[in-house]
């Protein structure tokens, strides 16, 4: 009896050479069904299938999908591939999902920290506040609890201050492939503002000071 696919419980394709057809609904149903972005290597695992295979059937899918006549497209993001909607229709789509409920968004000084921890990683708290020159304790506390920054350890100077990088879920959030993406900084605050919407602002937690927002580490 063969184990079943992690992925798509059930659906067995052990050494199985399935046809073109059915191998590429197969790999659009997997990567419209989850919300992390997948690897080639790891469809083609779960898959059972050949890796090679896969990145054929990945490039037919995009190509497919960058047609005028898809909403949809599927592209690499964050080191996997993941279906999302076409940068054309952020607008009639914002103004779509503005009529179902109230949008959120990152406050602007939200965006400028976020904006300014991508440009310097890895950077401290301290260097944040004197670049942006107010105290920004509670901002960067706020991009920890979204998952957009995480520590990445202290620097080696006195007070070991922790420092501070963007995360996976940031690339996804802005739909880019790697840091070589980021674009510039008055396009990284209209892609958040597509990202996040740009009715209502999360509320800041309250200023704290740099000792009281950083987290405990292991030394």
């Amino acid at each position: 009896m063969e184990p079943e696919n992690e992925l798509l419980p059930g659906f067995t394709t052990s050494n199985i050479e399935l046809p073109d057809a059915q191998l590429r609904s197969v790999v659009e149903a997997v990567i419209y069904i989850t919300d992390e972005p997948l690897s080639a290597d790891q469809i083609a695992t779960a898959l059972q299938q050949p890796a090679a295979r896969i990145g054929q059937v990945l490039e037919e899918l995009t190509a497919e999908y960058n047609k005028p006549e898809h909403g949809l497209t599927i592209r690499e993001v964050a080191g996997g591939y993941k279906m999302s909607t076409k940068p054309e229709h952020h607008e009639a789509i914002r103004t779509f999902v503005k009529n179902l409920k109230p949008a959120l968004k990152l406050s602007l000084a939200a965006l400028e920290t976020l904006a300014l921890i991508a440009y310097k990683q890895p950077i401290t708290a301290p260097e944040v506040m004197e670049v942006r020159g107010v105290q920004g304790a509670g901002v960067i506390k706020t991009l920890i609890d979204r998952k957009l920054i995480a520590t990445a350890g202290r620097k080696t100077v006195l007070g070991k201050p922790i420092l501070y990088k963007t995360t996976k879920e940031f690339l996804v959030q802005f739909g880019l492939k790697d840091l070589s993406e980021l674009p510039t900084l008055k396009e990284f605050e209209e892609l958040g503002r597509l990202s996040m919407g740009d009715d209502a602002e999360i509320p800041e937690q309250p200023e704290v000071t740099a000792e009281q927002a950083e987290p405990s580490v292991t030394e």
